[in-house]
């Protein structure tokens, strides 16, 4: 992993300065202490990037749990009495990887990750666009359509054209410009400008404009629109942000739904993130998802029994790593350093950044993740690829991320039920055989209940004086449901002077009596 070091430490350093802020949006989201925030992102970075098998992925707190831990609070009495379900989750979560479930993260179909990248791409865009303009009325990484304040995300965008900051929105394009040149231009022109990362350099031009400002009317950036990292007093304070478990709550039984409810919805984001990353990722690097439910669970029973917020991997996160140039684990672990580092040694200065500079950063994030190029290639897969791709990025801009991903399977499973009723046969009309019209009729190699319309249909559609030849030689798997269909039509073949040929891997048979017996003695998985 140190071989890698010139790549993941300016990597690393990218991911701190997108992952801070998000830090702390999600913990005030949440109705969380601030400091609970930053204890998931370092336990994320440090603890989870260790035990982990992805190589580019990094965990932290997750926007879509903070709707979950804000209800919970409430529900469960108290923010120590909530612990105790995110530890419970995390117990959980190693059971799901020793019960080997990361499985589930390999079914959804390609192209709801591709809309699940993009939708997350424009949604970072969108929520980003108040806080680049100096207007920080709502906490980083609050991603839902409908705000707590009863705001939605296009609301917020038209409220910030009555409250933008000068001074924030200045600094912000100056930010854009540096990210933009850093890449489009200097990053081609030596090594010195890949080591140093343009989010860099464009935070420290914010905190020297900050800082040279301070004095004047109309450039001044006030607190309000800076990261606020909580500072302490002395070691004494620092130690009491740290919040413990109440233990004696553990066998109410709201205790144990809240923490399912944790466990299951992490898993899913953490998985579905997997397979995210995985496609954006190079190296084209396969995680083990198992092993990544055994990380998510320790991190999650460490960072509830120091009082930090439920722990997923994040695509924000992951995606920034990559664009970044990371290219193993360190790159996590580094930037989980660099946040504890940074909240015990310089509070003071990572509360001179101004919001609107690391807006600059995260919609360069957001903009690579919903290039408008994709929407052209997932056009010109078809529509099996394009509807579910479109719902996907639809659900997750207008509801939230898992709405979003479920719609996007839903339309998927559709679609592929759709194709399935299609193809379970094949037609070939041949010329006329003593006197009766000869079709073949070959069916696929699975049929299901599926498929019973389609050929219901086909034979019921049959004309009179018929030849049809059913060959079922590459049938591997035929549904029962479909046997009683066709013990059903040769009773009515009979009738409709229709004759049967039956084709199949053990030679001919004219007429059978039986389908059913016929299938009987055929081996098990035909």
């Amino acid at each position: 992993m140190f071989k890698t070091i010139k790549n993941d430490l300016p990597a690393s350093i990218v991911v701190f300065f997108v992952a801070l802020p998000l830090c702390l949006g999600i913990a005030l989201a949440s109705g969380a202490p601030l400091f609970s925030g930053l204890i998931a992102g370092i336990i994320g970075g440090v603890v989870v990037g260790s035990l982990s098998g992805s190589n580019i992925g990094v965990s932290g707190p997750a926007a879509g749990l903070a709707a979950i831990v804000l209800t919970a609070i409430g529900t469960l009495g108290g923010y120590q009495n909530f612990l105790v379900a995110v530890v419970l989750g995390g117990v959980i979560q190693l059971v799901f990887g020793f019960l080997k479930a990361g499985v589930i993260g390999y079914y959804f179909p390609s192209s709801v990750i591709k809309g699940m990248l993009t939708g997350i791409g424009i949604i970072i865009i969108l929520k980003q666009i108040p806080h680049f303009f100096g207007y920080d009325a709502d906490p980083e990484g609050d991603f839902a359509f409908f705000q707590v304040d009863g705001e939605n995300t296009f609301s917020d965008i038209f409220k910030t054209l009555k409250y933008i900051t000068p001074g924030s929105a200045l600094i912000g394009f100056i930010g854009l410009g540096i990210l933009i040149l850093w890449e489009r231009v200097l990053s081609k022109k030596g090594k010195i400008f890949k080591l140093i990362q343009g989010p860099l350099v464009a935070v420290v031009i914010g905190i020297i404009f900050f800082a040279v400002t301070q004095s004047t009317d109309m450039w001044a950036i006030s607190k309000s629109h800076l990261v606020s990292v909580p500072v302490p007093k002395d070691a004494s304070s620092f130690f009491g942000q740290f919040s413990f478990p109440n233990f004696t709550v553990i066998t109410e039984p709201d205790v144990w739904i809240v923490a399912f409810t944790i466990a299951l919805v992490a898993s899913l984001e953490t998985l579905l993130c997997v397979e995210a990353t995985d496609k954006l990722d190079p190296h084209k690097n396969v995680t083990p998802t198992n092993r990544e439910l055994l990380a998510q669970g320790t991190g999650n029973i460490l960072s509830g029994l120091i009082g930090g917020l439920p722990i997923t991997q994040v695509i924000v996160r992951s995606s920034a790593n990559i664009q970044s140039g990371g290219v193993s684990k360190m790159s996590a672990i580094i930037h989980g350093f660099f946040l504890i580092i940074s909240v015990i040694v310089i509070p003071k200065l990572l509360n001179m950044i101004p919001l609107s500079v690391l807006a600059a950063i995260l919609l360069v994030v957001g903009y690579k993740l919903a290039k408008p190029k994709l929407f052209k290639q997932m056009f010109n897969l078809g529509w099996k690829q394009w509807i579910p791709f479109n719902v996907t990025v639809f659900g997750i801009v207008f509801i939230d991320l898992l709405w979003g991903i479920g719609l996007g399977l839903t339309v998927g499973i559709v679609v592929i039920l759709i194709k399935s009723f299609q193809n379970s046969h094949f037609l070939h009309i041949e010329d006329k055989s003593n006197g009766k019209h000869k079709i073949k009729m070959t069916l696929a190699e699975e049929v299901t209940f599926f498929n019973k319309g389609a050929i219901l249909k086909e034979l019921d559609s049959l004309p009179r004086d018929t030849y049809l030849e059913l060959d079922v030689r590459k049938t591997r798997y035929l549904d029962n449901d479909i046997i009683e269909i066709l013990e059903d039509f040769a009773f009515k073949a009979r009738e409709r002077n229709i004759d049967i040929k039956l084709t199949s891997e053990r030679g001919i048979v004219e007429n059978p009596d039986s389908f059913i017996e016929f299938f009987k003695l055929r081996p098990k998985s035909a």
